[in-house]
C-alpha cells in the first residue's frame, strides 16, 4: 500500500529503523532531563543553578560542534553515533549509581549535563548528516527531515510527561534506569541499518580550511545568513525557557515533578503539530517566509505565557511558542540541507546545530543569572522582546532574500509549492 506524499519517506526500511530507534532513545533522554531538571532546583533552589545545568549540557554544541563537522565530514557517520550513543548509556549509568549510593548533590548533575553535552555536541550533526544515506534520492530528503524533526519533537512531548510521572511516583532512579534502556534502542536501530560502503576520499586541506569553507558556504549566501542569524537569536533569547520551567512549575503554578512535565509536553506538541505542518508540504519554496512568521509568533507567545497565571492561557501560549521556535530550525535545516553540497553537508549540519542548539546554553545562562535579579517572568518576557527584535531585521531582509534565493531553486529544479 502506497502511503501518504506527508509519509513518502517511510517507505524506506532504514530511514524507518533510524526514526523507531531515534524516538525511543529520544523519550528516554527526555524521561532523564526532567529527573536531572527536577534534582538541581530541588537540592540547589536555586534559578542561576537551572541556568548552570542547562548550559554544560548545551555549550559543548557551540564551542565543539563546528569541528565536529569537520571530523564528520572525514569518519564513517554510523560509527560516530555508535560512539554518541555508548557514551550517553554510560553517563546515565554512572548517575544512576552515585543515585543509588544516597551521595547525589547539585554539581554531579551539572557535571554529567557536561560530559552528555560533550557527546550530543558529535551526536547531533552525525544525525543530520546521516538522514540522506537512509534515502534513495535527494528528492525524499525534506519529508524525510520533517518526519524526523516529527518523531524528534514527538519524544518531546511524551517523554516529559512520562519523566514527570515516573520521577513523582517511582522517584529518580527509575527516570535514569529507563533512560540507560531506551538508549540502546538506537544501537539496535544502527546495527539492523542495511547502508552501502561511502568511500570518503581524503582531505587535501587542514581542519581550519575545511572549517572555513563549511562557514564561507553557510554566511557567504545572503538567504541561508539571515535564516541562520535569526535562528541563532531566537535560540538564544527563546530556547532558555525550558531551563525556568521548574521555577514556574514550582512557584507560579504550585505544582511538582508532574507540574514541570505538563508544561514540558505542552510545548512538545506544539513543537510536533509545527512538524507535522512541515511534513505535508510539497516543496521548500516558501520556508523562508516561515521562518519569519513563525519566529515572531514563537517571540509574542513567550511574552504572553510569562504573565500568565492560569494554566488556561499559560499552556496554549507555550504549546504555540514551542510551535513557532521548532518551526523555524526546522525550515531552516530543511533549506539547508536540500541544498548543500554532499561533501559538506557534516560542515553545515554543524553549524545549524551550532545556530540551534548551540546558542541556547548562552541563553540558559543570562536567564538563569537575570531572573535572580529582575525576576523569572520579566526575564522571560524580555527575552521575547529581544527576538522580536531579531525578527524584524529578518523581515526587513526579505526582498533581497528572495530575489537571491528563486536563481538556486530553479538551477535545482525545486517544483514550486502547491499548499
Amino acid at each position: 500500500m502506497k502511503l501518504p506524499a506527508s509519509l513518502r519517506a517511510l517507505e524506506h526500511r532504514n530511514f524507518r529503523l533510524f526514526l523507531m530507534g531515534q524516538g525511543t532513545s529520544q523519550i528516554g533522554s527526555w524521561i532523564q532531563l526532567v529527573a536531572t531538571s527536577w534534582l538541581v532546583f530541588s537540592l540547589s533552589g536555586s534559578t542561576l543553578m537551572l541556568g548552570l545545568a542547562a548550559f554544560t549540557l548545551q555549550i559543548p554544541l557551540l564551542v565543539i560542534t563546528p569541528f565536529a563537522g569537520v571530523w564528520i565530514d572525514r569518519l564513517d557517520v554510523r560509527r560516530v553515533l555508535y560512539v554518541t550513543n555508548t557514551m550517553a548509556i554510560c553517563q546515565a549509568l554512572v548517575m544512576l549509581a552515585i543515585l543509588l549510593f544516597g551521595q547525589i548533590e547539585a554539581w554531579h548533575l551539572v557535571l554529567g549535563n557536561l560530559v552528555l553535552g560533550l557527546g550530543n555536541a558529535f551526536d547531533a550533526p552525525a544525525r543530520q548528516a546521516l538522514i540522506l544515506r537512509l534515502l534513495p534520492s535527494r528528492n525524499e530528503l525534506p519529508n524525510a527531515i520533517a518526519l524526523n524533526a516529527t518523531v524528534m519533537n514527538g519524544a518531546r512531548f511524551i517523554g516529559p510527561m512520562v519523566g514527570g510521572l515516573v520521577t513523582a511516583l517511582l522517584g529518580e532512579v527509575w527516570s535514569f534506569g529507563l533512560n540507560c534502556l531506551m538508549r540502546g534502542a538506537v544501537v539496535y536501530a544502527l546495527a539492523q541499518t542495511d547502508l552501502k560502503h561511502r568511500v570518503i576520499s581524503a582531505a587535501r586541506a587542514g581542519w581550519g580550511s575545511q572549517l572555513m569553507a563549511g562557514l564561507r558556504y553557510a554566511y557567504g549566501f545572503l538567504p541561508s545568513r539571515c535564516a541562520l542569524l535569526l535562528l541563532a537569536a531566537t535560540s538564544f533569547s527563546l530556547q532558555s525557557y525550558g531551563s525556568l520551567m521548574p521555577w514556574f512549575a514550582s512557584e507560579r503554578f504550585q505544582g511538582d515533578s508532574r507540574m514541570l512535565g505538563l508544561l514540558l509536553s505542552c510545548s512538545g506538541l506544539g513543537a510536533v503539530c509545527g512538524m507535522l505542518y512541515l511534513a505535508t508540504r510539497s516543496s521548500i519554496r516558501g520556508l523562508f517566509k516561515v521562518i519569519g512568521w513563525s519566529a515572531g509568533m514563537a517571540s509574542v507567545a513567550m511574552i504572553l505565557f510569562s504573565f500568565a497565571d492560569g494554566l488556561w492561557l499559560a499552556l496554549p501560549m507555550l504549546f504555540l511558542a514551542a510551535l513557532g521556535m521548532m518551526l523555524t530550525a526546522a525550515a531552516t535545516n530543511t533549506v539547508l540541507q536540500t541544498i548543500v553540497p554532499d561533501e559538506l553537508r557534516g560542515r553545515v549540519a554543524a553549524i545549524y546545530v551550532m545556530s540551534f542548539l548551540g546558542m541556547s546554553p548562552l541563553g540558559s545562562l543570562l536567564t538563569g543569572w537575570l531572573a535572580q535579579h529582575l525576576g523569572t517572568p520579566h526575564t522571560l518576557a524580555l527575552c521575547g522582546a529581544l527576538s522580536l527584535v531579531g525578527v524584524g531585521f529578518y523581515v526587513r531582509s526579505f526582498s533581497d532574500i528572495r530575489r537571491e534565493i528563486l536563481p538556486l531553486y530553479e538551477k535545482l529544479e525545486i517544483p514550486p509549492t502547491v499548499d
